[in-house]
């Protein structure tokens, strides 16, 4: 058995579902280079799902693409989520949380602009963001996920002050 380097528990702002992503890991060999991102999501009832990427050169689907599948398929839309995290194995089993990609943080805020992500700052320490503060200036699909009522408003001010 390989050995991890984690830390501890505690040091994170959701050691559950930070956990979760390592055991996700579990069968998964070292020197696999095609699942080497874990995504885990609690919904606002308390249920949890984690799930990994599935690396392709065609672009196959992040971890977080892939963990919303799975709730979705556990019974639980996308708007029902209130926390994701995406934590990446590195060499030598250490273990760390990963900001989403451009089009993660694109399809999160088409499909729940409040979903609490956690990401880590400049100084790599975690921090809690909504979806739609990852994302300023951000392309709004009018009419997608969140339906037309579900608009989401970026937060971006234009010269005259008004918002966008």
């Amino acid at each position: 058995m390989d050995t991890m380097t984690v830390p501890a528990a505690s040091s994170h702002i959701d050691p559950e579902l930070f956990e979760l992503c390592i055991q996700a890991f579990d069968s998964i060999p070292a020197a696999d280079e095609n699942h080497t991102v874990a995504a885990a999501v609690r919904s606002q009832g308390g249920k949890t799902f984690v799930a990994l990427n599935v690396f392709h050169f065609t672009g196959g689907p992040c971890a977080e693409l892939s963990v919303l599948g799975a709730a979705a398929a556990g019974g639980v839309l996308a708007n029902d989520i209130e926390t994701i995290v995406a934590v990446c194995r590195r060499e030598g089993n250490a273990f760390r949380v990963v900001n989403p990609c451009g089009r993660c943080r694109q399809m999160l805020l088409d499909y729940n602009p409040d979903i609490k992500v956690i990401v880590l700052d400049a100084q790599g320490v975690e921090l809690e963001a909504r979806a739609k503060d990852l994302m300023l200036y951000a392309y709004i699909w009018e009419d997608g996920n969140a339906g037309a009522a579900g608009r989401v408003e970026s937060g971006a001010k234009g010269p005259d002050g008004s918002q966008n």
